[in-house]
């Protein structure tokens, strides 16, 4: 396969140079794209050093197969028709796409044959990578809707630094340093200082008081799962980690469900694992799951309130299942499922 990463000297983009390697994914050629301030530094991949390009508007994907996008949704608005127009498979991570009509937006384990009807167009084959907050509460959600259909989901999420990317990490731990030296502390990356901290502000708010983070999590769980009928209320927080994004989730089904059943039901379900033995002490936590490929489920509980309702808890490393994992595994399904439609 001949392989772009646009963005490749982001978090994400790094992460998918590295999960290529690790899944030995056929990568018989690499590019890779940035700005003019990453043009030219070189990244290791394959035992070779592969230079950034500058990605303008004479960069050309005719002869490549599939384009991991990952520096923001207004780069991926204006390349999209020049990376697409050769029949080349562009997999998005950013927003730009995710809600639009005619464009798959994919978590592979739950509704992979969606990405397959891009493979049917000449041109604009766009896939939408979903948001991480979004693709951490799927996969165990979608594991509990295959037993009994999902009507509303209340969620509160606990998002690590790195999920406002690179440097808003590296001000996470020089906001530790200043308090620590007694400094004044800097904030650049979030609202207000986040060391000690957590703040209830992820994204710029809509009219309706959620933030947009918040209504990605309504909006794309109901594409992903084709149901207009599921309801998703998030309050999305920022907390002082550097990795991992966790959630508390709320989920109310059509029938009432047993705890065995959904334990059983997570144990199984792919892309899950379950970590849920409160009695030794042993659930998810974000220090020990950083640079993991699951969500990593526990605390599942009968809700108090409601017979049909259950609760649970999830993390997963957001830059890893959250974004550059979940894309290379949609590249794997294509590839998996349609491979003469990369035979050109």
């Amino acid at each position: 396969m001949n392989i772009a990463i646009v963005g490749a000297s982001g978090a994400v983009g790094q992460e998918l140079l590295k999960v290529l390697e690790e899944r030995r994914f056929p990568v018989s050629s690499l590019r890779l794209f940035g700005s003019a301030r990453s043009a030219g530094s070189g990244y290791a991949f394959g035992g070779k050093t592969v230079r950034v390009e500058q990605l303008t508007a004479d960069s050309v994907f005719r002869d490549t197969d599939i384009v991991f996008t990952s520096a923001g949704a207004s780069v991926s608005r204006e390349f999209a028709q020049s990376i697409t127009r050769h029949g080349a498979v562009m997999i998005d991570n950013s927003s730009a796409f995710r809600m639009e009509d005619g464009i798959p937006l994919v978590v592979p384990e739950i509704n992979g044959d969606d990405a397959l009807g891009v493979l049917q167009q000449p041109a604009d084959r766009i896939i939408a990578n979903p948001n991480c907050s979004t693709i951490i509460m799927a996969l165990p959600l979608y594991a509990i809707h295959r037993l009994s259909p999902v009507r509303r989901v209340r969620v509160a999420t606990y998002q690590a630094a790195s999920g406002a990317g690179a440097q808003a990490m590296r001000e996470l731990e020089e906001q530790h340093r200043q308090i620590v030296e007694g400094k004044e502390v800097t904030v650049s990356r979030f609202a207000h200082q986040l060391a000690f901290n957590v703040i209830p502000h992820i994204d710029t708010f809509t009219p309706s008081g959620y933030t947009r983070e918040e209504m990605k999590m309504h909006n794309e769980t109901r594409k992903i799962f084709h149901s207009a009928d599921l309801t998703v209320s998030a309050t999305c927080v920022r907390v002082p980690a550097l990795r991992c994004h966790s959630e508390a989730v709320w989920v109310q089904t059509g029938q009432p469900l047993g705890t065995d059943a959904v334990r059983d039901a997570i144990a199984r379900a792919e892309g899950c694992t379950l970590m849920d033995e409160p009695d030794n002490n042993i659930y998810p936590m974000p220090l020990m799951l950083s640079g993991k490929d699951d969500v990593y489920v526990g605390r599942i509980r009968k809700d108090l309130a409601d017979n049909n309702e259950l609760d649970f808890w999830c993390v997963s490393d957001q830059i890893r299942k959250g974004a550059a994992l979940n894309a290379v595994q949609i590249a794997e399904y294509l590839l998996r499922h349609a491979p003469e439609a990369f035979n050109r």
